[in-house]
């Protein structure tokens, strides 16, 4: 997908419509000239509604839409007959995909399963026709209920990728390379930082008919979690992965240092992150001599388990796909 093709974020102007007002109506035929209320309820107004549908894989299609406008209700008519209920406006949006209040940024909910829905601004309820408001003692009622106004507002959807594996490291470890070796996905790659600037998703067929998702996240810097290099934008969507695959390259001064800065940076924007399985690929093998591997062995972190890999010449591609597979499936 072409990186101008990839909107993980837009900001809305979402209306749902207005409940339609209740009726004041009096039966009149030529057997009842005097007859009593019958007046209708009015219709509710159409719900402005988050819908997940496995088509889209970009807010693209919305990043032109500021205002969206569900339908208002029909008021009540004679004869006790309820008013039409506004049509409801529905936003598809891939699976992932969050809504918030923008004035606020109180998450209003997530659609992450196929037909997911989730109303994110509820029409305004019908009013009572005055039939509703009739009593013994009082059986003429010449007034019904106004239907309730809908709900108005800013709302941000923010798209997260969902994927099995989220690869993490800093730019131009190696997370393209892998990704283009071990499934179809074909991101741009060069020698340089940040080629990566949206992030890639890739099918990985393992052993027959099994397969897994990766996602290639954008590098992180330090200091992403303050908002540095876009680091909220890349960070949010390590937060819908099953497992992290930590990418350091051989030749780094300290491997173990620059796990902790890349483990400290998920730390500080979500300490959740911490909880998921995850696993240390030391990249870029084909071009380290003896001692630098032993270098690297050396400053290798405890408490993780590691993988010596080469993407260019495939040096232990298949057993690292077998230890991610796994950990998805322990």
């Amino acid at each position: 997908m072409p990186n101008s093709n990839f909107v993980d974020y837009v900001k809305i102007f979402c209306k749902s419509g207005d409940g339609g007002s209740g009726s004041v109506h009096f039966i009149r035929t030529s057997k009842t000239p005097r007859g009593g209320p019958d007046g209708g309820t009015g219709g509710r107004g159409g719900h402005v509604i988050m819908r997940a549908n496995p088509q889209k894989w970009t807010l693209l299609h919305l990043k032109y839409t500021k205002h969206v406008m569900a339908e208002n209700g029909q008021n009540g008519g004679a004869n006790l007959c309820t008013g039409r209920m506004g049509k409801d406006m529905y936003l598809d949006v891939p699976l992932g995909t969050v809504a918030k209040d923008a004035e606020t940024g109180e998450v209003l909910g997530e659609v992450t399963e196929v037909g997911d829905e989730l109303i994110i601004k509820k029409g305004g309820r019908g009013g009572l026709g005055n039939e509703h408001f009739k009593t013994a003692t009082f059986q003429a009622p010449k007034f019904a209920q106004p239907g309730e106004d809908g709900e108005e507002g800013w709302v941000v959807l923010e798209l997260k990728v969902l994927a099995d594996v989220g690869l993490v490291g800093f730019p131009n470890a190696g997370k393209s390379t892998l990704l283009s070796v071990v499934s179809a996905a074909k991101p741009e790659i060069a020698d340089y930082p940040f080629t990566t600037i949206v992030p890639n998703l890739g099918m990985v067929q393992y052993r027959g008919e099994n397969s897994f998702v990766i996602a290639d996240i954008p590098g992180i810097i330090e200091g992403a979690h303050l908002g540095k290099g876009l680091g909220h934008r890349f960070l949010r969507h390590i937060e819908r992965n099953a497992v992290l695959l930590f990418m350091v390259p051989v030749s780094s001064e300290s491997i173990s240092k620059e796990y902790r800065i890349l483990l400290r940076e998920l730390e500080k924007y979500n300490p959740e992150l911490l909880d998921k399985p995850r696993l240390l690929a030391v990249t870029k093998t084909d071009i380290a001599d003896d001692e630098m591997m032993k270098k690297a062995k050396k400053t290798l972190p405890k408490k993780i388990d590691s993988i010596f890999i080469s993407s260019v010449t495939l040096y232990n591609i298949d057993t690292l796909k077998d230890m991610l597979w796994k950990i998805l499936n322990s």
